[in-house]
């Protein structure tokens, strides 16, 4: 089992920090200051296995860190976590860099030619960026079992075979299996997964319902 630092209290963070506890995991939450409500309320619930704290202290715990902040603001929370606490350390991106400044459907403050994940592994080289499990509701993430007995499929992109075989296993204990999990490449296929956030906010307005996912047919 491994220590895990979870950046960003929001349903995201909670969601599959909570996994990653029942699990076995050891999970440190993160966020601005460590008497954030909400990172207290996951202490609460779950005991000695999890602990509160800044972005900072989640970065120095944890072996793998994930990234789950508002994608706006994911680049300035891995900057107060500290390059010295990211170096060497798999840093598991499932944020979106959606911009919901002019209200819904949401923008995309990086798209194209670039994507937020490659921006966070420009800025912590010595960091090995996974991008995975971000093109769906969280509850999906951590139990694909949910939707089609788990017969849909996931994405992960990065740089670093060890790490994403890493992750990969991480997603297996959540219940994914090893063939509904696609390898896309270096982190520059993060792009697509990143872009189809556009077309998935669609279609949960659509839908009404968060509960549906991908599933790629050969």
């Amino acid at each position: 089992m491994s220590n895990i630092g979870i950046l960003g209290s929001g349903s995201v963070g909670d969601t599959i920090g909570s996994k990653l506890i029942e699990l076995g995991h050891t999970v440190t939450m993160g966020s601005r200051t460590n008497n954030n409500e909400k990172v207290q309320a996951f202490v609460s619930k779950h005991g000695e296995k999890a602990r509160a704290g800044t972005f900072a202290d989640a970065a120095a715990f944890g072996e793998i860190i994930f990234n789950c902040t508002k994608g706006e603001g994911s680049l300035d929370a891995l900057h107060i976590a500290g390059e010295n606490n990211l170096k060497d350390k798999i840093i598991v991106d499932v944020a979106n860099p959606l911009d919901f400044s002019h209200g819904m459907p949401p923008a995309l403050t990086v798209s194209n030619t670039d994507s937020l994940a490659e921006e966070i592994q420009r800025t912590y080289p010595d960091s090995k960026v996974v991008k995975a499990l971000n093109t769906m509701w969280c509850g999906l993430m951590v139990n694909p079992k949910l939707l089609n007995n788990g017969d849909h499929t996931t994405f992960i992109s990065g740089n670093d075979d060890d790490a994403k075989k890493r992750v990969k296993e991480i997603l297996v204990s959540f219940g994914w299996t090893e063939k509904n999990i696609i390898d896309l490449g270096d982190i520059t296929t993060s792009r697509g997964t990143e872009m189809y956030l556009a077309l998935w906010v669609r279609i949960m307005g659509s839908l009404n319902s968060g509960n549906f996912n991908i599933k790629i047919v050969s």
